[in-house]
């Protein structure tokens, strides 16, 4: 386990979530198979009377995505608890072909909502995502300004991120 991992609490969605996201990484083309599902903990009886939460359902649930922990807990709607995720916290999948970032911000976006340059500001659970190319501060940033501020004008007019659209602004073309 990292030392530091995300932890997210959900109502009652945190299996579904977790077997989505597993499934959702392990399905991508352009990588290896290395996400999966961990250690499931459910609610015993004086748990469950205490959280409101069925009796044997998902307490937590540990996963891995590409290498990065991650625990999703069933924690239900606690009197004065505020539980609801914000985007000002996302997690960035970097993708080295347009082919990825289309399968991604096609699957983390279906059902969600998603937003400017790259941004999936809610997936179907309420994650927020970046879909970004690996290759992006190449162009923004490149050792060319004139390239760079046409990649970054580019990259600010864009959604889903477009690869071939980013290079051929740098290029001036």
């Amino acid at each position: 386990m990292n030392k530091i991992s995300p932890f997210f609490w959900f109502d009652f969605q945190a299996e579904d979530a977790a077997m989505f996201y597993v499934d959702l990484f392990n399905g991508n083309p352009g990588r290896k198979k290395r996400s999966k599902i961990g250690a499931v903990l459910r609610y015993d009886k004086n748990a469950a009377k205490a959280s409101g939460q069925p009796e044997g359902s998902v307490l937590t649930i540990a996963f891995t995505l590409e290498g990065q922990d991650f625990t999703a807990l069933n924690g239900g709607k606690p009197e004065g608890f505020e539980t609801n995720l914000t985007n000002a916290i996302s997690f960035v999948v970097e993708c080295k072909t347009q082919k990825e970032i289309d399968y991604f911000w096609d699957k983390l976006g279906d059902s969600g909502e998603t937003g400017q340059c790259g941004w999936i500001n809610h997936d179907k659970f309420g994650i927020t995502w970046q879909i970004v190319p690996s290759s992006l501060s190449k162009y923004i940033g490149g050792k060319d300004p004139k390239g760079a501020a046409r990649a970054m004008q580019a990259m600010l007019g864009m959604t889903k991120f477009d690869i071939a659209e980013l290079k051929k602004a740098y290029l001036g073309k």
